[in-house]
Order: C-alpha cells, then sequence, then structure tokens
C-alpha cells in the first residue's frame, strides 16, 4: 500500500528522468547518446548496473554502453551477441508489458550461450520480490511505429540489473523503465540520423573539395596547355559554338577569346576543308585542316575530339585539341615540291608532268567510225539513269557497237570512270574548225650544248633558269610549264585551237631567242616546237611521243642557222 510519501518520490524520480530524457537528446555523437542512455538507467531509474545493446547492420547485437560497474564495462564493451540468442531471451520469461523479466529460477539456461553478460553470485531471495543476482530485465527498444501502430524496428535492449531497493519494480517501476526505453529509442534514432546526415556531409564536402580541385586542375590544363584548347557546345541549336577556348588557341589564330565564342569551328576551317571538318567524329574524331588567322592567313592544324558528357543529360559539350602543325606541313609540302619538281628550275618534273596530264585523259575509245562513240556516250547515259533510279536489276535494251552489245552492266563496268568527266578531244585537220583541245607543246632548245662546252655548266644551268622563267611568263595561269630533262621543256595548254597553238609556240620562241647576259656576256639560244594534242584514249607517253616527233619534223625544217644561239 502507498505511503503518504511515495508521491513525492514519484514527483522527484520523474524531475529527475526528465533531466534524464533531456540529456540524452542533446547529446552530440551516437557514442555520447548511447553513454547517456546507461548513465540515465543508472542515475535516474534506480539500477545499480546498465547496458546498452545495440543491433548491428548484420542484425547481432553489440554491447555499445554500460554504466555502472568499471570491471563489468572493460570485460564485456563492444563484444558481440548472436541476434538468435537475444531473440530467445525476448520469448521466454514473463512478459511486463513491453518488459521482458526471466528469473534466476530460468535464466540458467542462458548461462553458457554467446550473449556477453554480467552477475555475481548471491543468496536465494527471503522473500517472494526481492532480486536475486542472477535475475535478468530486458528493455527493447523499438523505432518509432505509426501512431495507434505496433513498434518498429527493433534497434537495441536496455539491460538492467540490481535494483537499489533490492526489490523487483512494481507497476510504477515497470512503466518507468518501458517509457525510458521509448524515449532512448527515439533518442538513438535521431543520434543516428545526426550521425549519417553528418557522414553524408563530411562526404558530400569532400567530393565538393574534390571536385573543385578537378575543376581547378582542369582550368590549369585547359588555361595553360602548350596547344590549342577549346570547348564547343553540342546538340541544339547552337551545335559546335565556340564557348571557352584557352590563351594558345587565342594566340594562334590572333584572336581574342570574347571574339571566338562568336565562332563556331566551321566559321573559321578553309572553304577546302569543310568536308574534312564535317566528316571528323564527334566521338574523338581526328583531322588535318586549316583554320583561319585575325589577319586572314590560315594555319595547318590537327583537330582531335573528345565528348564531355553530363550523368543526367548525357553528352554536352565537345572538348577540342588543337595542335599546330604547320611547320610539319610545311615540310611536308617541300619535300612534296621536292619529289614533284625539278631542283634547277623550280618547274615540274617529268613525272608531275605525266601525272597531270594522265590526270586530264581516260581510256575512252574516240578512234572510232563516226557515230560510235555517240552510241556509247547514249548507253552510258541509260546506265547512268538505271543506277541512279537504283535499277540495277531492271534490264536495260542492249546497243549496237561494231557488233558487240552493250547492256547497262557491261557499260558501267566499261565506261563507269567517266562518270563527271569532260572527255578531251583533238581539233580535226590541219585547219583551225573552231574546236577547242589540250596542246602539248615540245620545246628543245637550240645551240644549248655549246653554251655548256664553251662557258661550262654553270653558264649553262643559268640559261635553263633565265628559259624556265620566260616560259612560266608567257603562259596563262593555269598552264603547265615542265622540264622534262636535260634543255628540254614541255607546256601543257587546255583550251586551244590549232592557231592559239601556233601562237603561242611563236610567241614562246621569241621569249626565249632574247639575249641572256651571264657574266657580263650576252648569249642567245634557239628553241624548236612540236605541238601535240591530247585526247581521250591515249596514254601520257603517246602523246608526249607524238609532240616530240612533231619538234623534230620542225627542227629538221629549218636552216640550220635559225636554230643556233647567236
Amino acid at each position: 500500500m502507498e505511503t503518504e510519501s511515495e508521491p513525492y518520490v514519484r514527483l522527484a524520480t520523474l524531475r529527475q528522468l526528465h533531466q534524464v530524457m533531456a540529456d540524452m537528446n542533446t547529446a552530440r555523437s551516437l557514442a555520447d547518446t548511447l553513454q547517456t542512455v546507461a548513465d540515465g538507467v543508472v542515475n535516474g531509474l534506480g539500477y545499480e548496473l546498465a547496458c546498452v545493446n545495440l543491433v548491428r547492420p548484420d542484425g547481432d547485437l553489440v554491447v555499445a554502453a554500460l554504466a555502472g560497474n568499471s570491471a563489468a564495462e572493460a570485460l564485456i564493451t563492444g563484444r558481440v551477441g548472436s541476434r538468435h540468442s537475444w531473440e530467445r531471451r525476448l520469448n521466454m520469461g514473463e512478459a511486463w508489458g513491453d518488459l521482458r523479466f526471466i528469473p534466476h529460477t530460468e535464466g540458467w539456461v542462458l548461462d553458457d550461450d554467446d550473449v556477453p553478460q554480467w552477475h555475481t553470485d548471491g543468496p536465494e531471495p527471503r522473500f517472494e520480490d526481492e532480486w536475486h543476482p542472477a535475475d535478468r530485465l530486458f528493455a527493447p527498444m523499438y523505432t518509432p511505429g505509426p501512431p495507434g501502430g505496433s513498434g518498429g524496428e527493433l534497434i537495441g535492449v536496455l539491460s538492467v540489473d540490481r535494483p537499489r531497493n533490492g526489490r523487483h519494480p512494481g507497476a510504477w517501476g515497470r512503466e518507468a523503465l518501458q517509457m525510458y526505453a521509448f524515449q532512448a529509442a527515439i533518442a538513438i534514432s535521431n543520434a543516428r540520423l545526426r550521425a549519417n546526415m553528418q557522414r553524408a556531409l563530411v562526404r558530400l564536402e569532400r567530393e565538393q573539395q574534390a571536385l573543385r580541385a578537378s575543376e581547378e586542375s582542369f582550368r590549369q590544363a585547359f588555361e595553360y596547355a602548350p596547344s590549342g584548347m577549346a570547348v564547343a557546345e553540342m546538340g541544339g541549336d547552337q551545335h559546335g559554338r565556340i564557348l571557352r577556348t584557352n590563351d594558345a588557341l587565342c594566340r594562334l589564330l590572333g584572336r581574342p577569346a570574347s571574339s571566338m565564342r562568336r565562332y563556331s569551328f566551321s566559321d573559321l576551317v578553309h572553304p577546302e576543308d569543310i568536308g574534312t571538318l564535317l566528316r571528323t567524329s564527334a566521338e574523338g574524331g581526328r583531322s588535318e585542316l586549316r583554320l583561319c588567322r585575325r589577319d586572314g592567313t590560315y594555319v595547318w592544324v590537327s583537330l582531335r575530339n573528345s565528348v564531355v558528357a553530363d550523368a543526367a543529360d548525357g553528352p554536352r559539350f565537345l572538348l577540342t585539341h588543337v595542335e599546330d602543325i604547320e611547320e610539319r606541313k610545311r615540310r611536308e609540302l617541300q619535300l612534296a615540291h621536292r619529289a614533284s619538281h625539278d631542283s634547277l628550275t623550280g618547274l615540274p618534273n617529268s613525272a608531275e608532268l605525266r601525272a597531270r596530264l594522265s590526270a586530264r585523259l581516260c581510256a575512252r575509245p574516240t578512234a572510232m567510225e563516226p557515230g560510235v562513240v555517240d552510241t556509247i556516250d547514249a548507253a552510258y547515259g541509260e546506265v547512268v539513269a538505271a543506277r541512279n533510279a537504283s535499277a540495277y536489276d531492271t534490264n536495260v535494251t542492249p546497243y549496237d557497237v561494231n557488233g558487240h552489245g552493250f547492256d547497262y552492266r557491261s557499260a558501267s563496268d566499261a565506261f563507269g570512270a567517266y562518270d563527271h568527266h569532260v572527255h578531251t578531244v583533238t581539233p580535226e585537220g590541219e585547219k583551225d574548225d573552231g574546236t577547242k583541245g589540250l596542246a602539248v607543246l615540245f620545246c628543245d632548245l637550240d645551240g644549248f650544248k655549246s653554251i655548256n662546252d664553251r662557258f661550262g655548266h654553270n653558264a649553262g644551268d643559268f640559261v635553263l633558269v633565265e628559259v624556265a622563267r620566260r616560259l612560266s611568263a608567257a603562259v596563262r595561269d593555269g598552264d603547265t610549264v615542265a622540264r622534262l630533262g636535260g634543255d628540254e621543256f614541255v607546256v601543257l595548254a587546255d583550251g586551244l585551237g590549232r592557231a592559239d597553238a601556233e601562237d603561242l609556240a611563236v610567241r614562246l620562241r621569241s621569249e626565249i631567242i632574247q639575249p641572256i647576259r651571264v657574266d657580263g656576256r650576252a648569249m642567245r639560244v634557239g628553241a624548236s616546237f612540236g605541238i601535240g594534242w591530247a585526247h581521250c584514249g591515249m596514254s601520257a607517253e603517246e602523246v608526249l611521243q607524238s609532240a616530240d616527233e612533231r619538234m623534230y619534223v620542225e627542227k629538221r625544217s629549218r636552216p640550220k642557222a635559225h636554230r643556233r644561239a647567236g
């Protein structure tokens, strides 16, 4: 029966319990919260020993905090008991609300399991509600459940021992312990949440620091790279627009960064290199092309693209590496020029002459009776039409050419190379009939050997250089003047009639026979010209041989005095 002073005791206990709960919820860390929970049982609820067993991620329970006995704390703190053994405890004994009480008469079966425990031997109880050292009292702690529902997930168990009054707790003591376990569960859950948030904040801060460091590293690598770098937009209406450039690219093109943002690379590339730029793959393509400087000149560069992707939106930007290859290209062009040009005069050499001549000729058979070529052209026209219509499986009426049938297949095989080709023809007859063709003027110097013999090869070389200069100055832009070898030169002049070619030969001869001063001496050389005509169906060698033969005919027809140097 309650005594008159018991309400005052309960009131004092409530005040102490309130303070303990306040301490639980103001602890700075999860470890402090757990220790405060254990201390609160001893300081606020009147037990001499309290242990907090916390559920680990793997489900087992670890002794996370202990209060009331330093020896017990040193012995069992940090030790782990299996979830199975703990569930056995919570399912046996007497249920005091959410509490579980296992008297010493039943608890002996638990002495040898894997749950860390501490108790002392003692005498048998002298009266019914006296506490025995082997008695066990557990207060499960659950996460808060929905209003009106049962508790949530088990997060730990409070284990208490040795009430200070030496008796089993009554209704008030049980209610206080159960309420304390409920509040402790809330405090532990909040502490865990704070700890997780703190870890997340620390991780986020580290990631942000790493991101800032990465961005700074990229910025420095971008800004101070020895070669050009640019970031361009990828996709959308502004695809390819330059967003950012480094100093090296601005210096290379002679343009400030502010003006570069108005362009895309397609705005800056040489018109002849647009196709190369468009063929460059955005997924890491590489190309060599020319970019325009501010002064209007062009510089050879190597472009290499890399895609910069956004985790949410996918590919967003193109990082373009721009390398100056002007010097390498200059060397390559010099090597190519040396391979295709005469080292003394700088004119195209024999190999380059034959390549240019062959480029204008095809193997079309033109030496046929009238009408045959027209018939072949008609057949080829239908071939092109059928091919454009993807009609290779449709029969085309065969054409008869000198007894040979040409259908769309054979004509395609025989004449496919003529597509977009303008055939080279020859003016007919000895008179100018208005036909324009590719004239080949074969020039051989007269009297050159005597200059070499009398004045030496240096003088002869000087004469060859001057003749090359005069020939180049006298022809039109687009015509080719080449040195075939020795004192032989060849001029290719397209779009001339017979009279035009003859006038050109006269004009060139007049330029050559003008005096050439070498070391104060005036020297003269003459020139014999043979005019040949190139047409499709001939080889380059046949064209040159024809012009060469005509040159010798012209040389023999002129008096010897007119052929010698003055």
